[in-house]
């Protein structure tokens, strides 16, 4: 029996499909950790300790609040900056059709292999991390976003003509409901990458941060602090990327 895809995104949304699977990857962690031993792979109780224990010290938390800080402002430079170019290049067709080869192709470099550019013209600090987020994050956001706006279909568009509406009210009321959820799921691929960029940012040149402080605890074989800082970033994007799954689901209306 074939399920309809409507009755497939509700099972999906389920919340002990979530919870199962939380399990699942607790149980899979601990016994892989008890097959390989602490000193390779720390299991999922002393890394859950020591997420709290740097959670609740005061000596980690300029360290998480200058990770928090980088990513935040790459984002909004991400989200913002991505979605006026992805209205520019979407609305204007030549324009569009030359920028998207070179986003695309841009989109698939390393982009690791231009960090030392970026590091020779922002040097070490914010600047560095946050400019590395924002090449990571802001293309999928423009390519996304030109793919909604090419592909809106003209009825909207009549409708907006059709009630009088001012081009920023049509904008605000019409357009941007009738492509928001295609948008919204290109700013979820924006966060997780953007994340992923700050941090490697951190990583490579930053002078703290929790990418920092991953560095520093491969280099000291801390496979507590390791594996808990990996709890936590797994568990901030996975929580924030399930907000913004809701909030597109409503605007989907599933």
């Amino acid at each position: 029996m074939k399920l309809s895809s409507s009755t497939g995104r509700r099972l999906s949304l389920r919340p002990g499909g979530g919870v199962a699977a939380a399990v699942l990857v607790v149980v899979l962690w601990q016994v892989a950790a008890l097959a390989l031993g602490h000193d390779a792979l720390a299991g999922p109780v002393p890394a859950t300790q020591r997420l709290f224990a740097i959670l609740s010290g005061a000596r980690y938390r300029p360290e998480l609040l200058a990770t928090l800080g980088s990513f935040l402002l790459a984002l909004a430079i991400s989200w913002c900056g991505g979605l006026l170019l992805a209205a520019w290049f979407g609305t204007r067709r030549f324009a569009g059709e030359v920028a998207e080869p070179l986003l695309v192709s841009f989109y698939a470099i390393p982009k690791v292999t231009l960090y030392p550019i970026v590091l020779l013209i922002c040097g070490l600090g914010m600047g560095s991390k946050v400019t590395f987020g924002v090449l990571h994050g802001i293309v999928p956001v423009i390519l996304v976003g030109m793919a909604a706006i090419r592909n809106l279909k003209p009825v909207y568009a009549r409708t907006a003509r059709a009630l009088s509406l001012s081009p920023r009210a049509a904008l605000v009321h019409v357009l941007l409901p009738a492509i928001a959820p295609q948008l919204l799921t290109g700013m979820r691929v924006g966060l997780s990458l953007t994340l992923l960029g700050t941090l490697i940012g951190e990583m490579f040149g930053g002078e703290r941060g929790v990418g920092h402080m991953l560095v520093r605890a491969i280099n000291l074989a801390d496979n507590d602090t390791i594996m808990a800082l990996a709890l936590l970033l797994m568990v901030f994007a996975i929580a924030a990327n399930w907000s913004l799954g809701r909030v597109a689901s409503r605007f989907s209306g599933s």
